[in-house]
């Protein structure tokens, strides 16, 4: 493939996305993500926190969810668990995750967008978790009843669901796909654990959500689209 070809295609996957971004952190500097460094801060101190002794059941009380507690209480916990990171995974990868995805979409998506799309790819990991023990381990897409207890996937899930939909509002159609054929193969030839299906979840939603912002943004000219997607 030559340059010129090359830079188009570069250009047109990622070229309305990157002026946004640019046009977002050269006028507000930092003052454009204020919310993706409260969550950074915010994973960090929990981090902190979970892996003192007197800390850890505080954080699993407040932010920990799992499939065999009641649904309301899992429904109260599940904003505090998008921060709340995995113990048996390096925390700079959930750091950088939420840095990268959760900056690149409050500023181009805006922050009440970006938290509902996140909140929405976690929700769906957590009630994926307790369809699919009670479909049980013989159903396709069930789990086994040990799986109640695993707790939920933290940030990673709604790091998904943020990447698909910003990817889609902005047209970067090779790596929306990307994303999506990366959680897939994760569940197929690497983990295929409770972590991997929720991910699988949050992409199936996600996605429906793609398609009901598709519909809603339909009759409006493609520009105006665009130059809305980050309001």
């Amino acid at each position: 493939m030559s340059e010129p070809v090359l830079r188009r295609a570069v250009r047109a996957e990622w070229g309305l996305l990157f002026r946004t971004l640019w046009s977002g952190l050269r006028t507000k500097k930092l003052a454009a993500i204020p919310m993706t460094i409260a969550a950074v801060l915010l994973t960090s101190l929990f981090q902190i926190v979970q892996n003192q002794s007197w800390g850890y059941q505080f954080v699993q009380n407040i932010g920990s969810v799992q499939a065999d507690e009641h649904l309301w209480l899992a429904l109260l916990r599940t904003p505090l668990s998008l921060f709340v990171p995995a113990l048996d995974l390096p925390v700079w990868g959930a750091l950088a995750q939420i840095l990268l995805v959760f900056g690149i979409c409050e500023i181009c998506l805006g922050r009440a967008r970006t938290l509902l799309i996140a909140y929405a790819a976690t929700l769906a990991g957590t009630m994926y978790a307790r369809i699919g023990i009670w479909l049980g381990p013989d159903n396709p897409i069930g789990l086994p009843p040990t799986d109640a207890f695993v707790h939920d996937t933290g940030p990673s899930a709604a790091v998904v669901g943020l990447g698909i939909f910003v990817c889609w509002v902005y047209r970067a159609w090779f790596t929306c796909a990307l994303v999506v054929l990366s959680m897939v193969y994760e569940i197929v030839f690497i983990k295929n654990n409770l972590a991997g299906r929720e991910h699988i979840a949050a992409v199936v939603v996600l996605l429906v959500l793609c398609g009901v912002w598709e519909v809603l943004h339909r009759r409006k000219p493609r520009g105006t689209q665009r130059a809305r997607a980050g309001a």
